[in-house]
């Protein structure tokens, strides 16, 4: 449960006294603790052991806030996290059941890094050293910049690699920018980088067709006193449609065409919420919010302002080819509740953004996913109605990271000794490829097996990675090797690695991006070459067994992997192996190398690059 082990969120700030963050049952921090709570003794506790701002290059006025959190993301990651167990939760009425993070019993320590003017570079740098200084075993970042930047001016990179440097394990969320490719941030090697995956849970609202059509959707607002009945269905596109309407933009409706109807709203431009109210201004009775074809099968289960449904693209069309077949089309709600196994579950978020990184390609990213969408957790009190809401949903690579951040810190319980190489590495050669089906799991951009670019290694299984048998580690000096490889200056790297002593790289031995003991592999292949790639296991599981190997080829090479088996005598023992590539024909493509003995499967993915 995580008992003993600090968890650094850095975010928007806290709201304390929250029951996630009751310490009930709670042992006082560790003696190493250094840091401080800038709250008062009443809501400073044995959970929330930590609280600072620093909000210094924002403007004047944010310089000397406190870390309380005003926008609600901060509270909502670091309950996620590390939140204390509190039952009988409800949004707008709907019973949830219990709510707890995912090391229930870790300390908190959280650093206000963000505003409502954003992060700033400065702050995040600040708030990591402190965190580390402080005294923290984990650090959860769900914020970072665009894709692109090298490691030397991305914020995230230079402060994770002062973090690494002291042993201490960073998570960071790969962003919100999918389903383009190349749009994943936070990308540096010695980070974990974590995409969205669904849940199997759903708030469902079905939307009943006048032709008896029923199409699954998402609401969290269900108003019980809703009737069921058959409403005139609109949908303000084409000829005669004011500009914009289709996507329910503000002051674009017309409430002569809308009044007492539900209106179908296209996804893009504004907000899904907002669409919402400005149906509602215009005199709407309900709304359906339709994907697009990049978001294809991702929705939400949204606290709207009226009786409302998000459905997929595709039923989105089919209610469009309703619409335009009728006279007089019709639609209502079926409010539902909550839903249970849902198909395709887990799957990857269409807002997920999508590797291969553009600061270094040959490094698989992102690593790993984590549930990132409707994710339940803690809130700052909002008034709805006479009651004060106190959790609700949110989503994105934001709520998948702190589930990440948690199971780290259940490891670092398990096994204090691991660096984070090694930690993060039980976590990415013991995940699931596939559903709760056994089927791939699949991009909700078209319900296709998704990519390695997409969801990493796979769906984080924590369970199996307290135990992975096998780990791929590494220190920071090869990290530092590796930097060198990437053609930096040695200004540059001097950069990175600070405070670690100069390197000057022309005296560093340096390694390839592809030759980084990674536990995943990402293979540069051209035409007629070949290709061999080292790596270095650790025996963390039985002091003796023995692994063979099975490898998924991939398409376009041939693969061979020597030697096919690693026998160990003791614990901490160390095999070298090599894998052999070839080309065997046109295209490129992923398989997987697996090492399996009788109790474990360590798997890693494999891409062939050009």
């Amino acid at each position: 449960m995580g008992e003993g082990v600090i968890v650094g969120i850095l975010d928007t700030g806290i709201t304390p006294g929250h029951p996630s963050f009751d310490d009930k049952g709670m042992q006082p921090p560790p003696a190493k603790w250094k840091g401080h709570c800038d709250f008062n003794a009443s809501v400073c506790n044995n959970k929330l052991i930590g609280a600072k701002s620093f909000l210094k290059a924002g403007a004047d006025e944010l310089k000397h806030k406190p870390p309380i959190d005003v926008e609600a993301h901060g509270t909502h990651t670091a309950s996620t996290a590390v939140g204390a167990s509190v039952k009988n939760v409800n949004i707008l009425g709907i019973g949830l059941g219990e709510a707890s993070g995912v090391a229930p019993r870790a300390h908190l320590a959280v650093y206000r890094v963000c505003s409502e003017e954003g992060c700033q570079t400065p702050d995040i740098i600040k708030g990591i050293e402190e965190a580390v200084n402080d005294g923290c075993d984990v650090i959860s970042l769900s914020l970072g910049p665009d894709s692109g930047d090298p490691f030397y001016l991305e914020p995230v990179a230079l402060g994770g690699f002062y973090a690494t440097l002291k042993g201490v394990f960073v998570s960071a969320a790969a962003g919100n920018n999918g389903p383009n490719a190349s749009t994943v941030s936070n990308d540096a090697p010695w980070i974990l980088t974590v995409a969205a995956s669904s849940t199997d849970r759903q708030i469902r609202s079905t939307v009943k067709l006048g032709s008896g059509l029923l199409l699954n959707g998402e609401s969290m607002y269900q108003p019980k006193n809703w009737t069921s009945e058959m409403l005139p269905l609109v949908y303000l596109a084409g000829k005669g449609a004011p500009v914009n309407a289709d996507k329910c933009l503000n002051g674009t409706l017309d409430s002569k065409m809308v009044k007492g109807k539900i209106v179908l709203c296209d996804r893009g431009v504004n907000t899904r919420v907002e669409k919402g109210l400005n149906v509602r201004q215009a005199g709407g009775a309900g709304m359906i919010i339709a994907n697009d074809e990049p978001n294809a099968y991702s929705t939400n289960a949204d606290r709207h302002f009226l009786p409302a449904s998000h459905v997929s693209y595709v039923d989105g069309l089919k209610m469009k080819d309703y619409i335009h077949s009728t006279k007089n089309p019709t639609a209502t709600f079926l409010f539902k509740g909550v839903g249970y196994h849902t198909p395709f579950n887990p799957s990857i978020a269409s807002f997920s953004s999508r590797g291969p990184s553009l600061a270094s390609p040959l490094i698989l990213k992102p690593d790993i996913a984590g549930p990132g969408v409707s994710i339940v957790a803690a809130v700052p009190p909002v008034s709805v109605g006479n009651k004060a809401q106190i959790f609700d949903f949110m989503s994105g690579t934001s709520m998948a990271t702190p589930h990440l951040s948690g199971i780290a810190a259940l490891i670092k319980k398990a096994h204090p000794n691991w660096s984070p190489a090694a930690i993060k590495s039980a976590m990415m050669t013991t995940t699931d490829a596939t559903d709760i089906n056994g089927k791939p799991i699949v991009d909700q951009v078209g319900n296709v097996p998704a990519d390695v670019f997409a969801m990493g290694a796979g769906q984080v299984d924590p369970y199996k990675a307290l135990e992975p048998g096998l780990v791929y580690d590494l220190t920071p000096d090869e990290y530092i090797r590796y930097l060198c490889g990437l053609g930096y200056t040695d200004k540059d790297v001097n950069a990175i690695i600070h405070p670690a002593p100069k390197v000057q790289c022309a005296k560093v031995k340096v390694i390839s991006q592809e030759q980084l003991n990674y536990p995943s592999i990402a293979v540069p292949l051209p035409k007629r070459g070949t290709k061999t790639i080292y790596r270095t296991v650790t025996n963390v599981g039985e002091a003796i067994a023995s692994y063979k190997a099975v490898i998924s080829v991939p398409k376009g090479a041939s693969m061979k992997v020597v030697p096919s088996t690693l026998k160990f005598k003791s614990l901490n023992e160390k095999k070298t192996f090599k894998i052999i590539f070839k080309r065997s024909g046109e295209g490129h493509g992923s398989g997987e190398l697996k090492w399996v003995s009788s109790k474990y499967v360590v798997r890693s993915p494999v891409v062939i690059s050009h």
